[in-house]
């Protein structure tokens, strides 16, 4: 909220600072814009809070203890629940009572401090525009800032460009009424410089003359309604319907529909008149045989030259006015329907505020659940990033909505429509004790399809028949542990393996007290097996993936580029699908290798940048030269 807060404080800057306000001013300033915070604040108060509680239970391991005594997270989330619809209920009648109280007093304070602090409008010492006139003033004094010293107007008038009318004066005052918009500059002893414009164009050029006055006093009636506007009509516009509950806007939106019903019948009934078709009634036509209607001519041939010309300008000019009629009353009805529509959004969002704070708390609590970080840190940058992609979803859809590209009531809600079912399937995952995205469940059939084990190849060995493992009876039981713990080391079979369990047996030992001591298997050479063959299937997985995505990504850009768009764009779908595998299947590869060469005391090179980013384009050449290297390395493991 602070950091908010501050936002806004430097939004207004312009407007607080150097301008001599009484502190118990600026403190009226900063609470009343403090409400309309409350709608970007209070979401993701509710997300951040949510993923950081739930998760230091997580990391903690408190949810563990929960579910050893038989509370699910379903069951721990419950009065949390209870307590987030309670303020989602709060939220909307926060929104429908106190930010529209807050918008009209915000409104007035800034109404009243620009027409009683005239320093609100002008700054010393350069050119401030205010309505038709740019003043500057050399020096300001009185309690209120409204005796001006050495003051220099300049005044446009009507539509002209630039400033042809100069006002000088000594002294200056600004007297105003807190009861009217109306702000009087009142001038003393000075001249007045009014530079005449000749009506031929050319002779601007070579004269200039000049009408001077001189005054000793002289009043300027200033307009101070649009002061308020910092950022124009937008802005004010903003003001206006923020300051409207929900029966006000109900009220206000169907009255501005029946105006834009009353514009549109209006202006239909005068397109009606000037197109002169209401002069072409039954009782004004006369019949005529049809044999005497000439069809193969064409009407104006049947015409003067001279009368033909006349009917064509008409009818140009006619459909040139009516165009630029159109052309008004289209800008008027998009200006109607953007106001409509602004205030149908602002309608739901009072109701969209509770829902979210609902629907991201379902979103955060179990995120924190399923990723096991509490503080402030990771939670941090999670909720941020969900948080503003909410928002700008709804951001740019309510820009969208107005001028109808999207319907205003789905563009205030679509954020929400996006992020309900993500609230639903973290929630579904997250009571269901799984991970957060199972990709196991994808990966591992289709590693089923493509890849064939690769264990066999552990389990082949010399024949048993074969010199020196023909007869192993007179092998001494150090040697005979050694085969047993090593034998795929040794390139041996499980045969032999059996044969000197079987004879060391013989000899007193058997299987467990081999367990025991470690000798019956090689943990490490078993593992380094295992992280092998885990590799060999995610790396045939991703050769696989990366070869789609560069083949049918270059055949989809070159079929676009020779108006096959539909084919490459289908293609760079396929695409794109084959890059987002490969994404996935990377780091996987990175881990088996890191878990494979950790059993060597080795430290893999994924933390190296250079390393991860060679691996995009020459997957290749990475994937030939580790299968070697690492084939080569199991044999290392002891």
């Amino acid at each position: 909220m602070f950091i908010f807060l501050l936002q806004s404080v430097w939004v207004y800057i312009s407007e607080l600072a150097g301008k001599d306000l009484e502190i118990d001013v600026i403190l009226k300033f900063l609470l009343y814009v403090s409400p309309r915070l409350i709608v970007l604040v209070l979401p993701l108060t509710v997300l951040l809070v949510s993923i950081m509680v739930f998760g230091n239970f997580s990391e903690n391991y408190e949810f563990a203890a929960m579910k050893s005594t038989g509370i699910s997270l379903g069951r721990a989330m419950k009065i949390l629940s209870i307590f987030i619809v309670f303020l989602g209920i709060v939220s909307f009648f926060f929104a429908n009572n106190v930010i529209p109280l807050a918008e009209v007093n915000f409104f007035n304070l800034r109404r009243n401090i620009a027409k009683v602090k005239p320093a609100m409008a002008i700054a010393e010492g350069q050119f401030n525009q205010l309505e038709d006139i740019n003043i500057k003033v050399a020096k300001k004094s009185g309690d209120n800032g409204q005796f001006l010293e050495d003051v220099i107007i300049h005044q446009k008038k009507g539509n002209t460009y630039g400033n042809f009318t100069v006002i000088k004066s000594k002294t200056g005052e600004f007297f105003s009424n807190e009861d009217s918009d109306v702000l009087q500059l009142i001038l003393y002893d000075g001249n007045y410089y009014d530079e005449l414009q000749p009506a031929n164009y050319q002779k601007r050029t070579k004269n200039r003359p000049q009408v001077k006055s001189t005054f000793e006093r002289y009043v300027i009636n200033i307009d101070v309604s649009k002061f308020n506007n910092i950022d124009f009509s937008r802005k004010d516009d903003a003001s206006r319907y923020n300051m409207l509950d929900v029966l006000e806007l109900n009220t206000t939106i169907d009255s501005l529909y029946k105006l834009q019903q009353k514009f549109d019948a209006k202006f239909s009934k005068t397109m009606l008149i000037k197109s002169k078709q209401n002069r072409l009634s039954n009782n004004n036509l006369k019949t005529v045989p049809l044999d005497s209607v000439v069809l193969d001519q064409d009407i104006l041939s049947l015409l003067p030259d001279q009368k033909s010309v006349n009917v064509l300008d008409y009818a140009l000019n006619s459909v040139k006015n009516i165009n630029n009629d159109f052309k008004v009353k289209s800008k008027s009805k998009l200006l109607s329907t953007i106001n409509i529509n602004k205030h149908i959004v602002a309608l739901h969002d009072k109701f969209a505020l509770g829902l979210m704070c609902i629907v991201l708390f379902f979103v955060g609590a179990p995120l924190g659940a399923l990723i096991r970080k509490g503080g402030i840190g990771l939670p941090m940058v999670i909720a941020i990033l969900i948080f503003l992609t909410y928002h700008f979803i709804s951001i740019f859809a309510k820009n969208s909505s107005e001028d109808n590209s999207l319907d205003p009531v789905v563009a205030t809600w679509l954020g929400g429509i996006i992020m309900l079912p993500f609230s639903i399937y973290l929630t579904s995952r997250a009571t269901k004790d799984r991970a957060l995205i199972d990709l196991d469940a994808i990966l591992i059939p289709l590693k089923k399809k493509l890849v064939k084990s690769r264990l066999s190849q552990f389990e082949t060995a010399v024949d048993s028949n074969v010199a020196p493992f023909k007869d192993i009876t007179g092998f001494e039981s150090s040697k005979l542990i050694d085969l047993v713990k090593n034998y795929r080391h040794y390139g041996l079979s499980i045969e032999h393996k059996n044969k000197a369990l079987i004879e060391l047996k013989t000899r007193g030992v058997d299987e467990m007290a081999l367990k025991i001591s470690g000798n019956l298997t090689n943990e490490a050479y078993e593992s380094g097996i295992r992280f092998l063959e885990d590799y060999h299937e995610n790396a045939t997985v991703g050769a696989l993936s990366h070869s789609i995505f560069l083949i049918f990504g270059i055949l989809g850009l070159v079929l676009n580029n020779n108006k096959f768009p539909t084919m490459g764009s289908i293609l760079i779908v396929v695409a794109a699908l084959a890059f987002i595998l490969f994404l996935v299947v990377l780091p996987k590869i990175f881990k088996n290798q890191s878990e494979f060469y950790d059993l060597l005391k080795k430290r893999f090179m994924t933390n190296n940048a250079v390393f991860v980013i060679l691996a995009f384009p020459l997957f290749f050449l990475y994937r030939l030269y580790f299968n070697k290297k690492m084939k080569e390395d199991l044999n290392k493991i002891s």
